[in-house]
């Protein structure tokens, strides 16, 4: 018999608990936001079914991480593994730029921070949390097969010990270790010399100065205000179209030309992957205020934005970013 309460209220919230962090693990495996939770909630209702034959050898929370692991691996076995347009192909540039869509399944996703990030009180761990969430990260993870995928994860994200993750994988510790020199290794390469972001939880003074003049030169339609904000090899992307865009001159080029219709547009803060992120509104063709147009999910480094990567599949983002479908006219 488990140390689980017999009530089914009791197991439940036990498991519920576990939602957060679960989440977090599936989104780094898959990274597809609504394919994590689908995983998730395949776990937490097999482990249900299930409650009855865990045995308490381990932890509650092993046991959901084996199976979570085992969704996954299942998921990723039917060929899964998604990308952002900078892994596919060179800059566009923009006198040959156009808008190819590719279907959803080939993008990795955006995930907002509370639904894959769990409160811990360890400064240092909540970086390495937000840190392995950024979506340069979870791309190179993309390039590893499954079960290195997931031993990289159990033990350089989430610290679990080599005979834990064996245990877990059902395999030997000296296997865990090869298969994590070999994940390292890939990880090396895929990400090489690429711009990562700095840390943002919380934003430092510099931060929030840039993000505020970033919004000012967004909504103003100040090309010379926002490229001035750019670090020189920024890129743009817009899934789910493949074109993106690198450096000041293609970036205002494009916003000025073929997305000269986001002047006048809104930004409303949120938080996505560990970084900051806008709610992109658009003024609304069809009448007053503005409408869902994208959520961008922002790189800074160095005092300079890297990156202005722009979800454009609104019906799927907002809502699971708990963001409202219109703006008023007034809104600021």
């Amino acid at each position: 018999m488990t140390d689980l309460t017999a009530t089914a209220t009791d197991i439940d919230s036990r498991l519920e608990g576990h939602r957060v962090e679960l989440t977090g693990y599936c989104y780094r495996m898959l990274g597809s936001a609504f394919e994590a939770e689908d995983a998730v909630q395949d776990t937490l209702v097999r482990a249900w079914r299930n409650i009855e034959k865990f045995e308490g050898r381990s932890s509650l929370r092993s046991w959901l991480y084996r199976i979570a692991t085992n969704v996954c691996l299942d998921m990723l076995n039917a060929g899964n593994k998604r990308a952002r347009p900078v892994d596919l192909s060179g800059p566009t540039p923009l006198a040959q730029a156009a808008l190819n869509p590719l279907p959803e399944n080939t993008w990795l996703e955006p995930m907002p921070d509370g639904r894959i990030l769990p409160s811990v009180a360890d400064p240092a761990e909540a970086a390495v949390a937000r840190e392995s969430v950024r979506l340069a990260f979870v791309a190179a993870l993309q390039h590893l097969p499954p079960k290195q995928r997931a031993v990289l994860i159990l033990r350089e994200v989430l610290a679990w010990k080599a005979s834990e993750v064996a245990e877990l994988l059902d395999t030997s510790v000296a296997s865990v270790n090869s298969a994590l020199q070999r994940a390292r290794a890939t990880l090396t390469d895929h990400q090489g010399d690429a711009v990562t972001a700095d840390a943002a939880d919380p934003l430092d003074e510099e931060q929030r100065k840039l993000l505020e003049r970033y919004v000012a030169a967004f909504e103003g339609y100040d090309m010379k205000a926002l490229t001035a904000l750019l670090h020189e090899d920024a890129v743009m992307t817009m899934p789910p179209f493949d074109l993106w865009l690198q450096g000041h001159d293609d970036i205002a080029g494009f916003m000025t030309s073929m997305g000269a219709s986001c002047e006048g547009s809104r930004l409303v803060a949120t938080s996505a992957n560990g970084t900051p992120a806008f709610a992109h509104y658009k003024p609304n063709p069809d009448g007053p205020g503005f409408v869902p147009w994208a959520v961008q999910v922002i790189d800074i480094q160095d005092g300079a934005i890297t990156g202005m990567h722009c979800f454009l599949d609104t019906p799927r983002w907002f809502p699971l970013f708990g963001l409202p479908d219109h703006l008023d006219a007034d809104a600021a």
